[in-house]
């Protein structure tokens, strides 16, 4: 029988550092190096929409970052969109780390499994505190709050109208704008 030895994160930016993953498209989850899918045209558009109406409206009290590694316990993903604490400045030493996270975002398609999957359970296990999944067959928003025992106790979905995410209570985020549909 076999087994999948694990890598640390330390393991992980040893290989990054000496050039072993520089031609791969790959991210550290719970342990294990896997290989990132490709972007289609219409994750790409999502994606972007959605990083710069979320930078239009966050203005400085945060900062949004695109497809960037943020740093876990034992993995390293690098979620679609991560909503940190600012100055950008804060991160130029280390990756953001989960007390620096309002919450993340991922935008699937083929990905929907992995991120309602094992992306959502390292989240949660990490203490994140909101995780969105925007899920483009479905044109649903998926907000994930409340992590406890490796899992979210509040679950909502949305298809239209607003969404105030915990960080910022008093801002309301165009469930349509995210999911690609602005009116």
């Amino acid at each position: 029988m076999y087994s999948v030895a694990k890598w640390s994160v330390e393991d992980y930016h040893k290989m990054i550092e000496a050039g072993i993953l520089s031609d791969r498209s790959v991210e550290l989850i719970a342990g294990e190096i896997l290989q990132m899918s490709p972007e289609g045209p219409i994750h790409t558009s999502i994606n972007h929409i959605t990083v710069a109406y979320l930078r239009s409206i966050l203005g400085e009290q945060a900062v949004v970052r695109e497809a960037h590694p943020i740093t876990l316990t034992d993995s390293e993903p690098e979620p679609d969109i991560a909503v940190v604490r600012s100055p950008y400045t804060l991160y130029l030493n280390h990756h953001p780390y989960p007390e620096d996270i309002y919450w993340l975002a991922e935008i699937a398609d083929s990905t929907l499994s992995k991120d309602l999957g094992i992306k959502k359970t390292i989240y949660a296990s990490a203490n994140i505190q909101e995780y969105w999944v925007i899920a483009l067959k479905s044109k649903t928003l998926k907000v994930f709050q409340d992590p406890q025992n490796n899992d979210y106790k509040i679950k909502k979905e949305y298809n239209s109208g607003f969404v105030a995410p915990l960080s910022f209570p008093n801002l309301k985020i165009s469930v349509n704008t995210l999911l690609g549909n602005p009116r």
